[in-house]
């Protein structure tokens, strides 16, 4: 691009880029004098830019993988703002199960549903974080996503929480690999010494719908995409499966950050 802009017209071939990812070659004259080019200007920044395409095409996919980082950015800004202004529903929750210190400085929050593949395959990495990590307060949050069967699944695991005993039911759930049905779930609740019936029956509780449904509003107020979500603190937000690696590195982040 150097080779192709003079010194004295870069600034303006610059500010022409953007213009040109925005705008196509034939919009309306009116729209180049909002821009503050004229449309003799224009025309000729356009041209520049057809141009130095032409010679690197790399130009326009990194100018895209430029605005895609930074809309990232923003997103992921304006999503820790949300779980900095209400702290009480995120990591220094209360109401939810918390997996390893209760009183751990090292706060995470994960948005998992139970039938995502991805959410399945992280749970031993978390166990094996919790074990290495005698500060951490893991907040688990389960939210259905994934259509009806996940609805089902959510509400009997948080129905296990009425009788204590959310752990291992949905450990016990998101290892069984068999269709979604009352007839699963009552399955399981029974080789984890569950009452079935009264599961069952608090599936229908409301305070458990009402409890997936905070999650789900909790879920869009960072704009959550998929699961499993991970935010560190209020510092960091991880979206999908990661290592247990990274999951430790983002730890020592939080721990150095203070």
């Amino acid at each position: 691009m150097k080779k192709l802009i003079s010194s004295s017209f870069r600034p303006l071939a610059l500010a022409g880029a953007a213009c040109f990812l925005l705008l196509s070659s034939t919009a309306a004259p009116a729209r180049a004098a909002d821009s503050g080019f004229t449309p003799t200007q224009r025309a000729e920044i356009v041209e520049i830019m057809r141009n130095a395409l032409k010679t690197d095409p790399s130009i326009l996919s990194d100018a895209i993988t430029a605005l895609q980082a930074k809309a990232s950015a923003q997103k992921a800004t304006s999503a820790l703002e949300a779980v900095h202004k209400n702290p009480a529903q995120f990591g220094d929750s209360t109401t939810d199960v918390v997996l390893g210190n209760p009183h751990g400085k090292l706060k995470v929050v994960e948005f998992y549903d139970p039938r995502c593949p991805y959410c399945r395959k992280v749970l031993a990495d978390l166990d094996k974080l919790v074990a290495a990590e005698p500060d951490l307060k893991l907040v688990e949050k389960v939210i259905p996503v994934l259509g009806p069967n996940s609805v089902m699944d959510t509400q009997a695991i948080l129905a296990a929480g009425l009788q204590n005993a959310y752990v291992p039911f949905q450990k016990a759930l998101m290892a069984d690999p068999a269709s979604a049905s009352t007839d699963r779930i009552r399955r399981i609740a029974l080789h984890v010494g569950l009452d079935p019936d009264r599961l069952l029956s608090d599936m229908k509780n409301p305070k458990v719908i009402a409890a997936a449904s905070h999650n789900l509003e909790l879920a869009r107020s960072i704009d959550l995409e998929g699961t499993p979500t991970f935010i560190i603190g209020d510092k960091e937000i991880i979206p999908g499966a990661v290592s247990y690696d990274e999951l430790r590195a983002a730890l020592g982040r939080l721990r150095e950050a203070g």
